[in-house]
């Protein structure tokens, strides 16, 4: 198990795609933090915060954990490695929980070359220092707690097909529904009081909970739940190869 770990994290590096998925991260969010003009610059807002940061990164991560997770089944399936691994001494689940782990620290990695980002608004705050460490520690939190349900999903939809292209666009579509289609089915007409319980079925609304500082057991069960579910869905699909 730990050895498919590390051999996920290797291939990921040994790719150039894995080190563009990073930089882009990186580079997408110093352009709307520091030099695109508008609300996201925080010299034109001239408060010293990561709003910026942690709003952009759940559009960002909807792209950026696809791009990781997409070949991590699907690479598999077409090489025909699939079977060889599935000989080894490992069952499904500690296959799935050996790639799901080495996406998350992938994601991980992406993210603290942010922490920089910390370093610079406190140097930029007035006077130096005065900035809400508690809102940016909960902020994170939501971040790790994002990309922890992206990654599950991700390997889901890996496990769906043989094509990486296929896998990368069904996560998107998978992602972006449980971030805001469930939002956007509480506003039709037809869910009238159910609307905020639909509402809380989406990451969303346990996202800006998280981001605001308050860590909720019931933001935290919400995403275990979602994590767990996904990582059991991609359980099933690899023993259902069996049937």
């Amino acid at each position: 198990m730990k050895t498919l770990f590390f051999k996920e994290i290797k291939d990921f590096f040994n790719s150039i795609i894995g080190y563009l998925v990073i930089i882009v991260y990186l580079l997408i969010n110093c352009m709307f933090m520091w030099i695109f003009k508008g609300n996201w610059n925080i010299f034109d807002v001239g408060f010293a915060n990561l709003d910026t940061l942690f709003m952009i990164s759940p559009w960002i991560f909807l792209f950026l954990v696809p791009a990781i997770t997409m070949n991590m089944f699907a690479g598999e399936f077409k090489s025909g490695t699939m079977e060889l691994l599935l000989t080894r001494p490992l069952s499904e689940f500690q296959i799935v929980i050996a790639k799901y782990a080495s996406t998350l620290i992938l994601v991980i990695i992406a993210l603290i070359p942010t922490l920089f980002f910390i370093l610079s608004i406190n140097f930029l705050a007035a006077p130096v220092g005065n900035i809400d460490f508690g809102a940016i520690i909960g902020s994170y939190f939501g971040l790790f707690f994002l990309a922890a349900s992206y990654s599950a999903i991700g390997l889901f939809a890996s496990s769906l097909s043989k094509n990486a292209i296929i896998s990368f666009l069904l996560s998107i579509f998978l992602c972006y529904f449980f971030f805001l289609g469930f939002n956007n089915l509480a506003f039709l007409d037809f869910t009238g009081k159910i609307a905020d319980f639909i509402k809380s079925l989406g990451i969303d609304d346990h996202y800006n909970s998280i981001s605001r500082g308050v860590i909720d057991t019931r933001d935290i069960i919400y995403f275990f739940s979602i994590t767990a579910l996904f990582i059991f869905l991609t359980k099933l699909r690899l023993e259902s190869r069996k049937w």
